[in-house]
């Protein structure tokens, strides 16, 4: 059994896909998008190329309140990127969800005697809010958010404070358990720590990064941190 264990968040205990689809329908909408899912494809293209340059160390926050305006441009639309950045960020502190299971397998496992701990890519304030109005926040011991932090997930700084507020934290001892390869099991791989990737919807693996464990559903993720 494994005593701790660094969960992230996003689609991995939260279901931040949910809240996602409803805040950005939501934008594209108001602001008068002519094609929603044209729309939708076009802020998810857009993203994610923003997220992997976050994750490559650019500026977070730069590049987050442009992600609208680059969105609605290529929609013909001008609008305000800073003001629907931060509509958006309100959107988002209310996603409560979860995904099915969440509860029940971070209770196994504190019921276990594992040290829960997030490790998250995120905004401190939306994190939070989304943790305690989840009512998952009440399981874990620590939370370290890259906003606090100062570096982003897979930066073996990401991890620094994990380290040294947890001395007894090992390789042999603690896992990371997250959804992104690029992110998640890329920084578990950097700082020597075995990994499970999150993958429910069986995505295929395109490469070098290779996971210790791979798990369908939160119960094998159960299985392996308890093992």
């Amino acid at each position: 059994m494994k005593k701790y264990a660094i969960f992230d968040l996003d689609d991995t205990l939260l279901d931040f896909t949910r809240g996602e689809v409803a805040g950005i329908t939501t934008l594209l909408k108001k602001y008068g998008a002519p094609d929603i899912q044209r729309g939708f494809d076009t802020y998810a293209r857009l993203n994610h190329d923003i997220w992997q340059r976050i994750e490559q160390g650019a500026p977070r926050q730069a590049l987050l309140n442009e992600r609208f305006t680059l969105t609605f441009a290529a929609l013909g639309i001008a609008v305000d990127g800073v003001a629907l950045e931060a509509e958006y960020n309100d959107h988002l502190n209310h996603n409560f969800y979860t995904l099915p299971g969440a509860r029940a397998l971070l209770a196994q496992l504190k019921t276990a005697g594992v040290h829960l701990l997030v490790g998250t890519n995120g905004t401190k304030h939306t994190q939070l809010s989304r943790l305690a109005g989840s009512g998952i926040g009440a399981y874990f011991d620590d939370v370290y958010i890259s906003q606090d932090i100062g570096f982003n997930k897979p930066d073996p700084r990401f991890f620094a404070p994990i380290f040294d507020q947890h001395p007894d934290l090992t390789a042999d001892n603690t896992i990371m358990v997250g959804d992104r390869l690029q992110s998640d099991i890329l920084g578990a791989n950097n700082v020597a720590l075995p990994s499970i990737w999150f993958n429910p919807r069986h995505t295929a693996n395109p490469g070098t990064l290779q996971p210790s464990f791979e798990a369908a559903d939160l119960t094998t993720v159960a299985r392996l941190i308890l093992e």
